[in-house]
């Protein structure tokens, strides 16, 4: 799903609805501000345009018409804007969402866990693969990512914040599971652009469904943009498939289990998502997305977390795209948890999915 080139940010469209149908779900609210961001390549322009904003105040679900919306719930939280946003994007960004005393407390959890302070079960840690394991020593410099830190108390209040768990609900319903959690410390690049993220969709890392029950919360942990890799998203992909990934062939090593789509027009526009701390981005599994390389010389930090109705259910990948990431995931399942390689992502999900608000149903 490709727009055509973008000559005027208020004559674009995503998809398959018209630039005059997205402009008006844009348009006229106080709930919709200026948000800067960048269409296209590496040298294009950067553009203002509006995107849909935290509101103040509650909006009645009575002005709700659920037959138009197949990406959200009926809700008092998200505005009617805010909900034609993301049903056409696939992505909302809501600002200084997370407070700066709880990023801190992120941060300084991280710093500890680099150091070897605190060493949480089943928490996987990776580096860059630029660097060598010859140059490994403990400490944040070396750490460019920690997943599954769901038995670590501090970093875990992240999915458990109110002002985030307020909107994931709006898309997966009030029984809500955390199912993969993140802190990213993309470290600056070494000169092989090792620290950027092929385009990609999540669900491929997820045995779940339905998708449309699904949802990420990305923080930054302070400002983010172009500069030191900021998260790029083809607007509209999510009402696509799930495609084939694979290891991108780059010339300079690609990160373990940084898979990337295959079949996609290069041509799509993409929209770069310029944040500050605080902001967070809800977006679809299957939004194409990635993130560019960091051309500074600090180390870009953002936490996140996927979430999943808890009425979604487990789905067999075998002869499917997914028995790839099932593959690389079984075996550090083996590794972290000493479960045997041969069992089923699913398998491997169930140890570090959590219940986070509501009733535990099937996951």
């Amino acid at each position: 799903m490709c727009a055509p080139p973008v000559s005027d940010p208020g004559k674009c469209h995503y998809g398959t609805r018209t630039s005059e149908s997205l402009w008006n779900c844009f348009s006229c609210s106080d709930s919709v501000l200026s948000f800067r961001g960048y269409f296209g390549g590496e040298e294009d322009t950067a553009w203002d345009f509006p995107v849909a904003h935290c509101t103040s105040g509650a909006v009645s679900p009575n002005s709700f018409h659920p037959p138009q919306f197949q990406y959200t719930r009926d809700n008092n939280v998200l505005s009617l804007e805010q909900r034609k946003f993301y049903e056409e994007n696939g992505f909302l960004v809501i600002r200084n969402l997370v407070s700066d005393a709880d990023i801190e407390r992120f941060r300084n959890e991280f710093e500890r866990i680099c150091k070897g302070e605190v060493k949480p079960q089943g928490m996987m840690i990776m580096r860059d693969v630029s660097i060598a394991k010859s140059e490994f020593t403990p400490g944040e410099k070396m750490v460019s990512k920690i997943q599954d830190f769901q038995e670590d108390e501090e970093l875990f209040r992240y999915c458990t914040l109110p002002e985030i768990l307020k909107y994931v609900e709006c898309f997966t319903g009030p029984d809500i599971m955390a199912i993969h959690t993140m802190l990213i410390n993309k470290p600056p690049d070494s000169g092989k652009k090792t620290s950027r993220h092929p385009l990609h969709q999540d669900l491929h890392y997820f045995p779940i469904r339905p998708s449309n029950n699904i949802v990420g919360a990305w923080t930054a942990m302070e400002h983010i943009d172009r500069n030191n890799g900021c998260l790029s998203v083809l607007p509209g992909s999510h009402k696509g498939d799930l495609k084939p990934h694979a290891y991108p062939k780059w010339e300079g090593g690609v990160n373990i289990m940084f898979y990337g789509i295959q079949d996609y027009d290069e041509n799509c526009p993409r929209v770069h998502l310029v944040m500050e701390k605080g902001d967070t981005v809800f977006f679809h599994p299957l939004l194409i997305h990635g993130s560019g390389w960091n051309r500074t010389q600090g180390y870009r930090k953002a936490i996140s977390c996927h979430f999943a109705g808890a009425d979604c259910h487990y789905i067999d990948v075998k002869g499917t795209s997914q028995e790839v990431a099932e593959r690389d995931i079984s075996r550090v399942g083996k590794k972290l948890y000493g479960i045997p390689d041969d069992l089923s992502l699913q398998d491997v999900l169930r140890f570090r999915v959590r219940l986070v608000k509501g009733k535990r149903i099937n996951l």
